[in-house]
């Protein structure tokens, strides 16, 4: 393998996470490739050696969001206690994400979620396939508090996983609106309501 074949997934991943806080903060139209290969350093003829059009990059950098997004996910499904108690603490640290100073924490889907599902097919089913992973891990985190005791046996895994997404997307949609985190806290209250959890974890 060359230099310059083995440099290539890095220049791509350097790519990837230089546009990410481009489009957290300005989106996918208004951002311009030239305006990620500047920020990148990375000279624009070599652009569609990386990506085969702004709609592939596009793609790709959902996938890459995923891809770290999903990680920490199943990071801290995996931490010690019930299965309830680590639901809790997932939706605490979204909570965290989107009211921290951090930008990059921010949630692309909220950002991409409106703009690209009717720009791109491909973009939208990137997103698709990234809510779907999301939603699989909580409804398999729920089905486990079932076996320990720790949810109620009577909850729907899938039924109720679906819902908590649904609530947590558009608290973090309304706290970006509001510039408030209200919205996020009745979601954490909901949450509790939804899985049968009266007293704080």
């Amino acid at each position: 393998m060359n230099a310059t074949a083995a440099a290539t997934p890095d220049v791509r991943r350097h790519i990837l996470e230089v546009a990410h806080p481009l489009l957290l903060r300005k989106g996918f139209t208004a951002v311009g490739l030239a305006e990620v290969l500047a920020a990148a350093q990375v000279p624009k003829g070599s652009f569609y050696h990386y990506f085969g059009s702004k709609e592939s990059f596009g793609e790709a950098v959902i996938e890459a969001y995923f891809a770290g997004y999903l990680a920490r996910m199943d990071a801290l499904l995996a931490q010690p206690g019930t299965a309830a108690q680590r639901l809790i603490g997932y939706f605490r640290d979204w909570l965290d994400s989107q009211t921290g100073d951090e930008a990059q924490s921010r949630c692309l889907v909220v950002k991409l979620g409106a703009e690209v599902s009717d720009l791109s097919e491909s973009m939208r089913a990137a997103l698709e396939r990234g809510a779907r992973a999301i939603i699989e891990r909580l409804a398999r985190c729920i089905e486990s508090g079932r076996a320990d005791a720790s949810l109620p046996a009577v909850l729907d895994a899938q039924a109720v996983a679906v819902a908590l997404y649904q609530s947590w997307l558009g608290a973090s949609l309304l706290a970006k609106i509001t510039r408030d985190r209200a919205p996020l806290d009745t979601a954490m209250a909901g949450t509790r309501l939804l899985l049968g959890l009266a007293q704080p974890l």
